[in-house]
């Protein structure tokens, strides 16, 4: 038997008696990674309630232009949003937080419609809105990366650490452009703040240096960290000509609609700068890495490299000089064969003073690396 009181759940079963506590999230993005992370957390559910003692439910979701959803606190609250029409309800039952969104029905109406569909919560409340009034324990921040500023990614994490609420971002933005701030600002208000999805979808690369290299110095980090340009490289290497590779990538998903934050190196000098941020407390931000990308590259380059035993690939590579100041990179290299990565794969190494140099390698990951990256966060929180 099951009974709720409040927020947690106690479940009998004969004498012995389990309190299992609820844990609400909100959901700012509902792409192919929100999607993915969806299914994995009711594929888990029970795994997560047996092992955790908690009870996951998704109590907001926020899209770009797909609708969003909310539902409220306790029944009274929410009937009253639906009557103000801020939220939407067909059912005589209106949803709350304790039972959190059908996260199947909204899988299924993001592929088969598009949208959200009136059977949800709908709700005309924005993401930035979400953050500051829904009932959540937990932001997932998903959102599109804005390359150049971080936004509203930053604002909407600040906002839930304002609230008191622990912070998972899969965004590297935020990362890059205001961690010291965003990380003093999670410690002053008793918040736990995890990004492990930033680079390298699910690898642990933070976690890798925090727990396995404890009072290791890193003094340089380097690494092959865009997988659009090394699948790039690779086709062009094979013959096939650019335009054509594009379209194909376009084609399965692979590559953006606009490929010039991969191609013209953006992306990878958002990933050196939050590996750096976090790594070496560098406190620098994408525009100041050095940066080239692979769009000047021909065959004629690639055939030239070959000739050499080598291969070119897209570099990225960030140390402390003598003086103490950190400087960073992003460019094509010619690099030996044997040192390569093939695919998408991508590899990110870690120099320390007392470990020397060691490499972690992700073997061409797909979408649902990247959803587990943000669910092995939501274990830490739900276990530290």
């Amino acid at each position: 038997m099951i009974t709720k009181a409040g927020e947690n759940i106690t479940i009998l079963h004969g004498k012995a008696s389990k309190t299992v506590q609820t844990k609400k999230l909100a959901l700012l993005g509902f792409g192919n990674a929100g999607k993915a992370f969806a299914k994995l957390l009711m594929e888990k559910h029970e795994q997560i309630e047996e092992k955790y003692g908690y009870n996951v439910v998704v109590t907001a979701i926020a899209t770009g232009t797909r609708g969003n959803l909310a539902v409220l606190a306790s029944a009274e609250d929410a009937a009253t949003a639906a009557a103000a029409g801020r939220v939407n309800s067909t059912d005589s039952a209106v949803p709350t937080s304790a039972a959190g969104i059908d996260l199947a029905a909204a899988i299924e109406d993001i592929e088969t419609l598009g949208k959200f569909s009136v059977r949800l919560p709908l709700t005309d409340l924005t993401s930035m809105q979400i953050a500051e009034q829904a009932d959540y324990d937990v932001l997932v921040e998903m959102t599109p990366l804005n390359i150049f500023t971080g936004e509203p990614a930053i604002t909407h994490i600040e906002t839930a650490f304002a609230r008191g609420r622990d912070v998972i971002t899969a965004n590297k933005g935020p990362i890059a452009w205001k961690f010291a701030k965003l990380r003093d600002m999670a410690a002053q208000n008793g918040c736990r703040f995890f990004y492990e999805t930033t680079v390298m979808d699910g690898t642990p690369v933070f976690n890798f240096v925090e727990k396995t290299l404890q009072m290791a110095e890193v003094t340089e980090v380097s690494g092959i960290l865009n997988s659009t340009t090394n699948y790039i490289l690779e086709e062009m290497a094979a013959g096939k000509e650019y335009d054509e590779i594009i379209r194909k990538g376009q084609e399965i998903g692979f590559i953006e609609a606009d490929p010039a934050m991969d191609i013209e190196g953006y992306d990878a000098a958002a990933k050196i700068t939050a590996l750096l941020n976090v790594l070496m407390d560098a406190e620098i931000t994408p525009d100041k890495v050095e940066r080239k990308g692979i769009e000047d590259i021909t065959l004629a380059d690639i055939e030239a490299a070959r000739s050499k035993g080598c291969v070119i690939k897209l570099i990225c590579k960030g140390s402390r000089g003598a003086d103490g100041s950190i400087k960073a990179s992003v460019m094509p290299q010619e690099i030996p064969l044997t040192d390569s990565v093939n695919s998408t794969t991508s590899v990110e190494s870690v120099t320390t003073d007392l470990m020397k140099k060691v490499s972690i390698v992700e073997h061409e990951p797909e979408i649902e690396q990247t959803a587990y990256g943000i669910f092995g966060d939501l274990l830490r929180v739900l276990s530290e």
